[in-house]
């Protein structure tokens, strides 16, 4: 487990970047409502500006911690923790006692100007055309002949902050039969669920066929580098490529158990762009963080951009209002959760040996208090998932003590954002 006393606060923040040139970014940038909202709540997350907060004393030393109230902003690198901590508690309920595949589907680089201007449609698309890929070919008896699980979520990024279309499945090795009366396990003892160039093929089939239906309905938007597309010539010469070219389709399955495959889909879950952690200088106009090299992954290098092209990257990611990035198909279904779901369950259990008496439930005393029926309080779950405790007195290692209340009196706004982009989006 990671040592909290080494964990260190970022010296430097998207939320600093944008303070120092959102004005700026709004004059010049002409960004979206959406993109403006994003800027405003992550300039004021955990600052005096959100009124309410928190703060913690410690027992031993008496040191005193003073937190501000956080945005909730799915965009925002500091509110990301707690709710992936939330997310993987719900997500144990449901996933299932069997191994999973790690399927990453990526849309071609010829794809992604036409998605800039069409996010919802494309996104939604790449969610579709995944996921019934991945469903008909583990349908199909020469593969699999079951019914899978899969959970996917969507990232738009690359580590330079540049748009990325892609989707991250997680995908249960094996099925419930088709007739719901078996489990069926992944060919090769659980390690081989479909062809991987099979289901390339298929996933670029699917996915523009679902494009032209969108272009005939006119549906489809074109703008900026993407505008020539709609000459009816051009889209056939340019939709004729992107069927020559091969998808970028990877697989892999992770190890691990129940609650590993949940921690580790939830390192995908709540990602943003780009983690403060990652942002290494921030002077004079001029941004610095770092990035995994494309040719060796397991070593980083150093990206400096202007503060303006660092936000106009970061703001490419801003969701769609209301777009759902983390989806779930077949046995993972919302609609399967109590149909299909609990019968694959069951036919997962182990069977019960008739010889082993099962050893009784001992009964509490007469007396006894009833055990509380509300969860753990989020830090000791995040303690549970990620071996930080950060309720830990970073002077003395005593126990700090959460106290709630009005932190700074309302007319003190010295962490105030800038007022531009405070402004209504």
């Amino acid at each position: 487990m990671m040592d909290p006393a080494r964990i260190e606060k970022p010296r430097f923040e998207v939320a600093d970047i944008f303070r120092a040139h959102a004005d700026d970014h709004l004059r010049h940038g002409k960004p979206s409502r959406a993109q403006t909202k994003v800027m405003r709540h992550i300039i004021a997350c955990r600052t005096a500006s959100l009124g309410w907060g928190h703060r913690d004393l410690c027992g031993d030393c008496g040191l005193e911690r003073i937190s501000y109230n956080s945005c909730g902003d799915r965009h925002c690198p500091k509110c990301q923790s707690r709710d992936r901590v939330e997310w993987i508690d719900r997500r144990m309920e449901r996933i299932l006692p069997v191994g999973h595949f790690h399927v990453v589907l990526t849309l071609p680089d010829l794809l992604r100007p036409l998605a800039l201007h069409n996010q919802k449609l494309i996104y939604d698309l790449l969610f579709v055309a995944g996921s019934q890929s991945l469903m008909e070919l583990a349908r199909d008896p020469t593969h699999l002949g079951a019914t899978i699980g899969i959970t996917g979520v969507l990232h738009t990024w690359t580590q330079e902050l540049l748009d990325h279309p892609h989707l991250h499945f997680i995908v249960t090795a094996g099925g419930l039969s088709l007739d719901g009366q078996q489990w069926l396990q992944a060919k090769s003892n659980g390690r081989f669920l479909v062809p991987v160039k099979v289901l390339g093929k298929l996933f670029r089939g699917k996915f523009l066929d679902g494009l032209e239906e969108a272009r005939k309905a006119g549906k489809l938007a074109f703008r900026g580098t993407a505008a020539d597309l709609e000459d009816p010539c051009r889209w056939a010469t340019w939709k004729n490529t992107l069927y020559d070219k091969k998808w970028n389709t990877y697989a892999k399955r992770p190890f691990g158990g129940t609650a590993q495959i949940v921690r580790y889909l939830g390192n995908y879950t709540h990602r943003v762009a780009i983690s403060n952690h990652r942002i290494v200088a921030f002077k004079d106009g001029l941004v610095t963080f770092t990035a995994r090299d494309p040719e060796d992954p397991t070593r980083k290098r150093k990206v400096t951009l202007e503060a303006r092209e660092f936000i106009r990257r970061f703001l490419l990611h801003v969701l769609p209002k209301g777009f759902i990035r983390i989806r779930h198909f077949g046995l993972y279904a919302g609609r399967q959760v109590a149909l299909k779901l609990p019968v694959a369950r069951r036919l997962l259990e182990p069977p019960v040996d008739p010889e082993v008496t099962p050893t009784p439930i001992p009964c509490a005393p007469e007396g006894t208090p009833p055990l509380p029926d509300h969860p753990k309080p989020w830090w000791e779950r995040f303690r549970d998932l990620t071996g930080v405790d950060v309720m830990l007195c970073p002077r003395c290692r005593g126990r700090m003590v959460r106290h709630g209340g009005s932190i700074l009196p309302d007319d003190d706004r010295s962490n105030a954002p800038p007022q531009a982009a405070l402004a209504a989006s």
